[in-house]
């Protein structure tokens, strides 16, 4: 009975992520909000909306998925993702996109966690969580070739109008909603958490403080996911220096994607083959790169660095949630997973800027090969202290 539930929440979770990822609006969303009459800063203060929505609940929401079930989370969160493009769909200026920013942000931070948390609880019922990593290295390829394949098919429907990409993204989100509502709970989720904010503070208290080992595998976890989340912003104005024409940078964006998706299919190859620990620090040597290398090198050249980069992120992903679920006590791992979430969400909303402002007020060079020696400071010191810990133990 479990490995046919294993098998029911796995189609399901495949199309929540598919549908979650599968971005129609992203190639044209600046030329969206352009045709609809906002201004630069007005784009940035909705980005800024839906970042901030999504970290005020993302602990709660993970906590919500501890307490009333992962099912039940996922489910109120594909709904808000449908709601929230549908308001899209239908509005016409900045207060319409700024209700419709708050609601996709409050949906995201609902899935969030929960998704990965209901994948794992499955495995465990059917006695194959050693599969954990498999499963979600293709999900993350699976989320990276819908992102690919949509940017091309936005791109083909802006071209009849604007607002076509938002009309098509409305209807994946609606797909999405049916899968959520028949997940099945596994067995393991009965045992929930009492509900109460002081609950909460102490699962966060636990993960954080408590458990060294949990601490510093979370904190690992996200540093690497706050730079992988940098470089994606740091590419586009990389391939501007570099006098990219504008015409393929869908392709490379689409090729890039489509790299991260594959590393991904192959993670738990990877961590066979070479081992938990030189597998990570390979990504930390790989990351690193890529953030100096890009910096240095103004043209072509650094395109391999960059391959590297994303490479090393779609492997980054599936083996270090990995070694946060297969320590986080069930009854409250979707809170956890929702605060190394948070967290990367904290570390990226600091340095963001700050990197923005480097790039403005001095050079992309000079913003990348500090983000590269950030990324190495910070990741050097966590492994090595979860090391420490590990041997310990």
């Amino acid at each position: 009975m479990s490995q046919d539930v294993l098998r029911h929440n796995l189609i399901r979770l495949y199309i929540l992520r598919v549908s979650h990822w599968f971005m129609l609006v992203m190639p044209i969303v600046v030329l969206f909000y352009k045709a609809n009459g906002l201004s630069v800063s007005q784009v940035f203060i909705l980005q800024s909306v839906y970042s901030l929505s999504i970290v005020l609940l993302e602990i709660p929401s993970g906590y919500f998925a501890d307490v009333l079930g992962r099912k039940n989370t996922i489910a109120i969160g594909a709904v808000l993702g449908f709601i929230g493009f549908a308001i899209y769909s239908l509005s016409y200026g900045f207060w319409g996109f700024f209700a419709a920013e708050v609601v996709l942000g409050f949906g995201q931070s609902m899935i969030s966690g929960a998704d990965s948390a209901l994948l794992y609880d499955s495995l465990v019922d059917a006695k194959q969580q050693e599969r954990y990593i498999k499963h979600e290295g293709r999900m993350t390829s699976a989320g990276n070739f819908a992102e690919a394949s949509a940017g091309i098919l936005g791109g083909l429907l802006a071209a009849v109008s604007i607002r076509y990409p938002y009309y098509g993204q409305t209807l994946v989100a609606l797909a999405a909603v049916p899968a959520a509502i028949t997940l099945i709970e596994p067995k393991t989720e009965h045992n929930r958490l009492e509900l109460g904010w002081k609950q909460i503070v102490d699962v966060v208290r636990f993960a954080l403080i408590k458990d060294l080992r949990l601490r510093w595998n979370i904190l690992l976890s996200s540093v690497v996911g706050a730079s992988t989340l940098t470089m994606a912003w740091f590419v586009q104005p990389w391939l501007i220096r570099a006098e990219t024409p504008v015409e393929i940078y869908g392709a490379i964006w689409t090729a890039l994607n489509l790299l991260v998706g594959i590393a991904a299919m192959f993670a738990y190859r990877v961590e066979l083959q070479l081992g938990r620990i030189r597998t990570i620090i390979l990504l930390i040597l790989f990351l690193s790169m890529g953030f100096v290398a890009s910096g240095l090198i103004r043209y072509y050249w650094a395109m391999p660095f960059i391959v590297l980069f994303y490479l090393a992120r779609g492997v980054a992903t599936p083996i270090l949630k990995d070694s946060i679920n297969r320590i986080a006590p069930a009854p409250m791992r979707a809170t956890i997973l929702s605060v190394r979430n948070f967290i990367i969400r904290i570390i990226f909303s600091i340095w963001g800027p700050f990197f923005g402002w480097l790039t403005d007020r001095w050079s992309l060079t000079l913003a990348l090969t500090s983000a590269g020696v950030i990324f190495v400071i910070l990741s050097t010191l966590t492994f090595i202290a979860l090391i420490k810990v590990e041997k310990a133990d």
